[in-house]
């Protein structure tokens, strides 16, 4: 039988991906012809047409559709499979952090790819609140930790940003002539920052009816309607609702989600399992340009 050859199969990704054989070419650092070359050897192995015309286009047909999606299986192995030899010797012990309101959202994509990598490392998982966690990493107590705060002390790179929003009991009834209830978090809280900004400069009264100690107070007294808070959108779920400008509440600033580990890091595995997640995920924005767009797609993390 014969065997698929893997940078044939790159191009055909590259050539979905850019939606075209010309700006494949520039991706791959090929020329156009090389990567026509390319397919024209790929459908001699498989015998069937990958692509057939559309206009001035060129689109896959359904055998090149098929080998498409098992192309990027085999090549997610294969990538796969060189990252976890090149990095699979690191051994000890990393302690990774997030705060609660992102602990099941965007820390389980870079759990798995640290156990992908190096499954002989060793995870100590910290959740908490996020400004207490950047003060444990900077007491050394933690390696790296997921945050919303931005703190030029630190290296960082931008996970992604994501929607604050004001959220309330699905059966709570807004009333726009009292004060707006306000469910606070006790001590420093970007989101409490953001809420009283944000109402302040819109001129809408508010009062702190409730205040809790961590993420599962504040959910306990929405669900209990007793008044609306600030969170990012990753906070909504069935027994939630959005508040929006439509029912008089001001739009919020998005939140951008950083990755921290200390300045000049002297573990070595630290900074090689931070370089390796920039590299996986495509992080390639600092978190000393906050005002650029985010590069991680939402749905990775």
């Amino acid at each position: 039988m014969k065997t698929l050859d893997l940078e044939l199969l790159r191009a055909l990704v590259a050539i979905e991906a850019h939606d075209s054989f010309a700006a494949a070419a520039i991706h791959l650092g090929k020329t156009q012809s090389a990567v026509t070359q390319q397919m024209q050897r790929l459908e001699d192995q498989i015998g069937h047409p990958l692509f057939e015309k559309q206009g001035r286009h060129k689109r896959l047909t359904p055998h090149g559709q098929k080998l498409l999606d098992y192309a990027r299986h085999l090549l997610a192995i294969n990538d796969d499979a060189l990252r976890s030899l090149q990095q699979g010797n690191l051994e000890g012990v990393l302690r990774i952090a997030a705060p609660h309101d992102v602990a099941d959202t965007m820390l389980p994509t870079l759990l798995a790819q640290v156990a992908r990598a190096s499954p002989l490392l060793q995870l100590d998982i910290h959740v908490g609140r996020s400004p207490f966690l950047m003060e444990s990493l900077k007491r050394g107590e933690i390696d790296m930790t997921i945050s919303n705060r931005h703190d030029p002390a630190l290296e960082g790179v931008v996970l992604r940003t994501s929607p604050t929003v004001w959220l309330c009991s699905a059966s709570y009834v807004h009333d726009r002539a009292k004060p707006v209830p306000l469910i606070l978090v006790e001590g420093p809280s970007v989101y409490h920052r953001l809420a009283r900004e944000a109402l302040d400069g819109a001129g809408i009264r508010w009062s702190p009816s409730y205040t809790a100690s961590s993420l599962i107070g504040i959910k306990a007294a929405l669900r209990a309607g007793l008044g609306v808070t600030a969170r990012g959108i990753e906070m909504a779920g069935a027994d939630l609702r959005v508040l929006s400008e439509t029912d008089g509440l001001p739009r919020l600033p998005d939140v951008a989600y950083h990755l921290f580990i200390r300045k000049n890091v002297i573990n070595p595995v630290t900074r090689k399992v931070f370089d390796m997640l920039k590299s996986n995920l495509g992080l390639i924005r600092s978190a000393a340009d906050p005002g650029a767009p985010a590069v991680l797609p939402e749905t990775k993390v």
